[in-house]
């Protein structure tokens, strides 16, 4: 009977749910970016890591395991989720946890990741080559226009494609 019961109740809350999900997807909701709980910022969004190390963990505490240790300052990293002065990120790998609000700063930066990819001197193929960046080089994102994004990278500025970076969305 209790069995019974629990099946009913828990069919009951998958409907429920499900219902719900429907609703946060309609067309009006969708347009509007989610914000987090905490910050009130959009979630998902682009932060960087403002400390030299970070511990990455399992759940939002220090009781919590480590299971990685972001080591590159100002590596991009995607907050998804908030939990009091805890955010959920991910690198451009899809790798990542749970790390402590302070390690974080807002101030943004990309990851590039084509290799041998050209900073130019405007948002122009045709303009002249400032640079070159190898993959995996960290720079500060300074503005994006359409396809282009304009960053600073080993003392060098330039335009790139925003398709050979990480770290930024389409929206900005």
């Amino acid at each position: 009977m209790q069995e019974k019961r629990f099946l009913r109740l828990a069919m009951a809350f998958a409907v429920l749910c499900w219902i719900w999900a429907g609703l946060a997807l309609s067309p009006a909701a969708a347009d509007e970016p989610a914000l987090g709980p905490v910050t009130h910022l959009p979630v998902p969004r682009f932060v960087s890591l403002k400390a030299a190390e970070g511990n990455v963990r399992r759940g939002p505490s220090l009781a919590h395991r480590i299971d990685w240790v972001f080591r590159h300052r100002d590596m991009p990293l995607r907050v998804t989720a908030e939990f009091g002065h805890w955010r959920r990120v991910e690198d451009n790998e899809g790798q990542g946890g749970w790390i402590y609000y302070t390690l974080l700063s807002g101030v943004r930066t990309v990851l590039v990741e084509d290799e041998k990819t050209v900073l130019r001197a405007r948002p122009d193929d045709t303009a002249p080559e400032v640079a070159t960046a190898e993959a995996g080089v960290i720079g500060r994102l300074d503005d994006c226009d359409g396809d282009w994004c304009r960053i600073v990278a080993g003392g060098e500025k330039g335009w790139v494609h925003r398709a050979a970076l990480w770290g930024v969305d389409e929206a900005r």
